[in-house]
């Protein structure tokens, strides 16, 4: 760890402040194309622990639907530092990662759940379109009324209920089709570098500007 480095993590450290407690990580396809961006999205989700989180969600966007099994293989190899669930869409028929029959396929429970959860081409939108028609088949299935849905039945049906407390985008100042719903309170940070030059120094910025803010939840 550099000067520079070890002068933001007693910052961190010394802050009144707790840091996020949920940390999420928004990256695209062309990310994890550069030399050294799984390298890095390893180290990042390593650094994410070290200075207080307690869960990690990676969201990685595809434009080309075609890629995302290559790269949900690539980030299964991926080094962290604990247990760790990737999913992604249907692709030619194959059951989407997460869904039950993937989940059997895989001898796992559908709701199986791990503190880094990678994302891959899993947008909000479709997210939030998926509650929806869950709620719609519960409806007429008379299992719920539509005046008895709540936050709470739409949450529950998301790939992930949780709200992040800080959402990380490099090298750009706007988010992709990211959790919607999720993120609606979340702290956004964009950094001024690309991914491939994302580094310990720019998560440690991340964090300390998370801490300086006075969170309002919409308030």
């Amino acid at each position: 760890m550099g000067l520079y480095d070890a002068y933001l993590a007693t910052r961190h450290r010394l802050h009144d402040a707790e840091p996020p407690a949920h940390v999420a990580l928004v990256l695209t396809e062309r990310d994890l194309l550069s030399d050294g961006a799984f390298e890095t999205l390893s180290s990042a989700i390593g650094w994410a622990f070290e200075y207080g989180a307690e869960r990690v969600t990676v969201s990685v966007s595809v434009l080309d639907r075609a890629v995302a099994p290559t790269l949900v293989r690539e980030l299964r190899r991926l080094d962290t530092p604990t247990e760790t669930v990737v999913r992604g869409p249907e692709v030619d028929g194959a059951p989407e990662q997460g869904s039950p029959d993937a989940a059997t396929e895989a001898g796992t429970a559908p709701d199986a759940d791990a503190p880094v959860r990678i994302l891959v081409g899993l947008g909000g939108k479709a997210e939030f379109a998926g509650a929806v028609r869950e709620l719609a088949s519960d409806v007429a299935a008379g299992e719920i009324t539509p005046e008895a849905i709540d936050e709470t039945d739409v949450a529950e049906r998301l790939l992930f209920p949780e709200e992040p407390d800080l959402v990380i985008k490099t090298g750009a100042e706007r988010l992709s089709d990211f959790a919607i719903w999720q993120s609606v309170y979340a702290e956004l940070y964009f950094t001024d570098v690309n991914w491939r030059d994302f580094r310990r120094r720019e998560y440690l910025r991340a964090v300390l500007d998370f801490q300086d803010r006075q969170r309002r939840f919409g308030r």
